[in-house]
């Protein structure tokens, strides 16, 4: 080799990558540029341009309230939306995505009656539009700064006309849905038992509660039989009670005759106070010893009780005569709801605090009618929890005053202390413990409610509509007819549709839209088109402030009704109404989009908020769902799987995370999850995360360099080499997987195999053999053209499928590959072709990877133990006894595929020390040195090295480029 030869620089022959596309993202930095850009070049509005005349496809936002920051939870939610709105509009749709918010109810209210006890301010002394004029500056503050940070997100949507409940026309459109009810005759003011926050001073619905653990007192009391069989009298029928201050309201005892009930005489007894010898009580056989234990007693058996003896009875009331009261007669009756697996077999019942005992109360009307029983319910306790006149010896008359349920911090008060001691005093007390159980919660305060009647608006579940259905049946046929992603959806909420009562839409608050109706003394109704269209038009003019203003029962009503019987009714509609209702004033009242939705999606609690009321809402006025899908994500949790909570310091916010590493590893980590069920987030997983998004930046980083120099050159199909024909096979085989992928909402699957092909099909594989093609082969070479024309499709089809997931990324590199390109987000999907799809061929490479598999383990022990440096220096013997293997290879350039200088292929078992697999039969391998000399251009050793003298320090391969490029020496 001469001296010019050895100092001779080809690196200019070369076509080695050139891109500007960072290999260190940048995110934190780079993505909020990316957000202004769209911003200002009004992508949103380009994109509902490009898609004009297309289908529609509606994923219909479940609506955040505007009272703080976003927190991981909504980033999940939204970044979810925000793939499928993307993914269907890159495969033929128009999806507009019109985000909403969430704007009245208690969490606002109580903000601003904060502001008002710093101030000393007493809220009921402020005018209610004044007050109500504050919270809606707090929600409107609150979206504009979730806004921001849902774009911060890369959520792309309608922000500049987003949907909030709390604008006119919606609250016109929610007060016109209860109106509809109204007049179909099923809402009604009834007196039920709700569940009642004392903190917040209103009802709540069940969506509004959660549960959690509490330590009761458990009371086991003593009613007096004053009539029933001769052998009864005397005794006494024991219930047991974890709230004892519903003793007051008790007004029957409910037993079931499918257990049998034995009359116990007590033997013996420990305590002084309690049951003594002699008395004689009535218990669920079952659950006799059990009772007499826990009163430190002992029984003995008298005699079975039947069912028919039990109906028979009547009791006293426990505490009769205190305070001038409990005179009444307590009836026993036969209920469904009764088990004999704890507590006495035997239920108190007080219809003014539990839905069963009020259900079982109302069952039997008649029966207490014909008995001498008034049915009346009374109210014991008030708003705030106090005893009321309702509750002899417990109200205001009693001494020290009325006696309190839970105080207005949600602590326990001396109710149940009060109505203890009163039986012990009478001598009514059977035993008395203590109980940890699980207790309703007001999900706002956190603290707990208790059940209380009051009078109500409701809506009926079970009331005919006139054509045969009722609300549950429309609801439990609609939900048959909706698809459930997971599918255990279906079940969790025809679960909850089956059972729960009926609706209660009132609260006692200031903030939301008003029950814009008129009622009588008796809770009729006035239904009157022409009332309703006033109310309707200043509320689409004025908003629901109108109906709290001045003079407005007069302007409602006008001339033709009597003002003395009706009465403007000032509850405030369940919040759950309101969000229940945004598809009328969303789907249906905006052209641009459509109803019913093709989709909502929400957290799995939202089968019993958001689901549940549109449900109702939309079966109740159209009679179908107002959605055909219905998607579920669980929650996230910590990395030990542990609930997020600032106490524990182990929260993860969106905020955190985009700081550090960018919004598009928090997407990322949303894609590769199963958000189907809880989702766990830390540092750790975020690291996992980069490292994986690393990886996928770089092989897209590699194809922009490659692609540099692509000149587009088309190279047709059948005269491909099999290796590109691969690859397009497998763009077919991933086209089908992305797009059935985006379809069943499976986002995991779609990451899970672009990742894994990125990185083990393409950079460990079909990139790496190549390389040496594509950075040496001559310009006219058919392998290399191929090879760009494939990388070219391989970016195409790799960056427009991940765009919905990492929509930063994908624009980065789709404007780094396209400068004149307004945006990835405005291109669709690349077509696939059906000819690409080649299973044979595909099956034939299987076989030919396995072989070299076993090539590259042998070749990496040698690299291991330093005795070659590269593959390239390398030129094994490679045994293929398998005949299938073996035919796979035959016209193979398997060194290029192996990527070593030689290679040398036969049908023999290879010697007893060759390198196997045992994963891999028949195939053995020797490792050889590569003979001849190392290319200067190329590195490759051969023997070819020197044979043009022009370039005597390159391959032959090599020195036909250089002559074609006209390079000299």
């Amino acid at each position: 080799m001469t001296e010019t030869a050895e100092k001779t620089d080809y690196s200019s022959t070369l076509y080695l990558p050139q891109t500007d596309f960072p290999m260190r993202a940048g995110l934190p930095q780079k993505e909020p540029e990316t957000v202004a850009r769209w911003q200002k070049m009004e992508l949103y509005k380009k994109l509902r341009a490009s898609a004009a005349g297309r289908e529609k496809f509606v994923l219909h936002d479940g609506p955040p309230y505007a009272n703080g920051n976003i927190h991981i939870g909504h980033a999940l939610n939204k970044i979810l939306k925000d793939v499928i709105n993307r993914s269907f509009q890159m495969r033929g749709f128009d999806a507009n995505y019109v985000p909403g918010w969430d704007c009245h109810g208690l969490p606002i209210e109580w903000k601003i009656e904060e502001k008002y006890r710093e101030k000393g301010k007493n809220k009921d002394e402020v005018p209610v539009n004044e007050f109500r004029k504050e919270c809606r500056e707090f929600a409107s503050g609150w979206i504009g700064i979730q806004t921001e940070e849902f774009k911060r997100l890369g959520i792309e949507g309608d922000f500049e006309n987003p949907y909030t409940t709390m604008n006119f026309h919606a609250e016109a459109r929610i007060a016109g849905e209860l109106m509809k009810i109204a007049k179909s005759g099923q809402l009604y003011r009834g007196s039920k038992p709700v569940m009642w926050s004392v903190v917040e001073r209103t009802a709540l619905a069940e969506a509004e509660v959660e549960y959690a653990d509490v330590e009761s007192d458990m009371i086991w009391v003593k009613f007096p039989v004053t009539e029933g069989p001769d052998a009864l009298a005397g005794a006494f029928v024991v219930i047991w009670t974890t709230t004892p201050w519903t003793i007051p309201g008790n007004r029957a005892i409910a037993y079931s005759s499918r257990y049998a009930y034995g009359l116990y005489e007590v033997a013996t007894a420990e305590n002084d106070y309690g049951p003594q010898p002699g008395e004689k009580l009535i218990f669920a056989k079952r659950l006799a010893e059990e009772s007499a234990a826990k009163a430190k007693v002992t029984f003995n058996f008298v005699r079975d009780v039947e069912a028919a003896d039990l109906a028979a009875i009547t009791c006293a009331h426990p505490l009769h005569g205190l305070g001038g009261g409990y005179a009444f007669n307590v009836p026993l009756l036969d209920g469904e709801h009764v088990t004999d697996d704890a507590g006495t077999g035997f239920v108190h019942t007080a219809p003014s605090h539990g839905r069963e005992d009020f259900e079982a109360w109302m069952d039997n009307v008649r029966v207490l009618e014909e008995r001498g029983i008034s049915s009346t319910i009374p109210f014991p306790v008030d708003d705030a929890g106090y005893f009321t006149a309702d509750a002899p010896g417990f109200g205001p008359d009693a001494e020290g005053g009325a006696g309190r349920v839970i105080d207005d911090k949600g602590k326990k008060g001396d109710a149940n202390d009060r109505v203890i001691k009163a039986l012990i005093g009478r001598h009514a007390l059977f035993a008395r413990g203590r109980l940890k159980h699980s207790y309703p919660h007001s999900w706002r305060s956190k603290k707990p409610v208790i059940f209380r009647n009051t009078p109500q608006w409701f809506v009926t579940m079970d009331k005919d509509f006139g054509d045969g259905t009722t609300l549950r049946s429309r609801a439990l046929n609609a939900i048959d007819e909706t698809r459930f992603v997971p599918g255990a959806g279906q079940n969790r909420l025809r679960a909850m549709i089956e059972q729960r009562p009926d609706w209660v839409l009132s609260r006692q608050r200031a903030w939301g839209v008003p029950i814009a109706i008129f009622a009588d003394d008796e809770g009729e109704i006035l239904i009157d088109d022409e009332v309703n269209a006033r109310i309707l038009d200043a509320f689409e003019k004025e908003g629901a402030d109108a109906w709290f203003a001045e003079g407005a029962k007069e302007r409602f009503l006008g001339n033709d009704h009597d003002h003395a019987r009706w009465h403007q009714v000032t509850d405030i509609l369940d919040v759950w109404f309101d969000s229940g209702s945004t598809h009328t004033f969303t789907l249906e009242d905006r052209p641009d989009l459509k109803w019913p939705a093709d989709v909502y999606l929400e957290g799995s609690d939202q089968h019993r908020g958001w689901f549940h009321s549109s449900l109702l809402e939309s079966c109740a006025t159209r009679g179908r769902a107002p959605y055909n899908a219905v998607i579920t994500h669980g929650f996230t949790m910590d990395e030990k799987g542990e609930k997020m909570s600032k106490s524990k310091g182990n929260t993860v916010t969106p905020q955190e995370v985009m700081k550090d590493a960018g919004a598009d590893i928090l997407r990322l980590w949303v894609m590769t999850t199963d958000y189907w069920e809880d989702q766990r987030l830390g540092k750790t997983i975020i690291q996992t995360n980069i490292d994986a998004y690393r990886k996928l930046r770089n092989t897209i980083r590699w194809m922009l360099g490659t692609l540099a120099h692509d000149k587009g050159e088309a190279v047709a199909f059948a005269d491909m080499p099999e290796l590109e024909r691969l690859m397009l096979h497998r763009l077919a085989e991933l086209d089908r997987l992305v797009r059935e992928g985006y379809d069943a909402f499976d986002f995991k699957r779609i990451a899970r195999a672009l990742i894994d092909f990125s990185n083990v099909e393409l950079s460990a594989f079909y990139f790496d053999i190549r390389k040496d093609a594509l950075y040496c082969d001559a310009p006219s070479s058919l392998r290399r053209r191929a090879a760009l024309q494939v990388i070219r499709t391989l970016f195409d089809c790799l960056v427009t499928w991940l765009a919905p997931m990492l929509p930063f990324t994908a624009e980065e590199a789709w404007l780094s590959r396209n400068p004149q390109a307004v945006s990835v987000h405005l291109e669709q999907f690349p077509t696939v072709p059906a000819e690409w799809r080649n299973d044979a061929l595909a099956e034939k490479w299987r076989k030919i990877r396995e072989v070299r598999k076993v090539v590259t383990g042998a070749l990496e022990i040698e690299r291991k133990e330093k005795r070659i440096g590269s593959s390239l220096e390398a030129a094994p013997a490679v045994h293929v006894a398998d005949p299938d293997l073996l035919q796979a290879l035959n016209g193979q350039d398997f060194a290029e595929i192996c990527i070593t200088s030689g290679i040398e292929v036969d049908g023999g078992e290879g010697p007893e020390d060759a390198f196997r697999l045992p994963d891999v039969a028949k195939v053995s391998v020797v490792p050889k040195l590569a003979e001849g000399r190392k290319c200067a251009r190329s590195w490759r050793i051969t023997t070819d090295v020197g044979s043009d003298p022009l370039y005597p320090d390159v391959s032959a391969r090599d020195a036909a480029a250089l002559r074609e490029f006209g390079f000299k020496p």
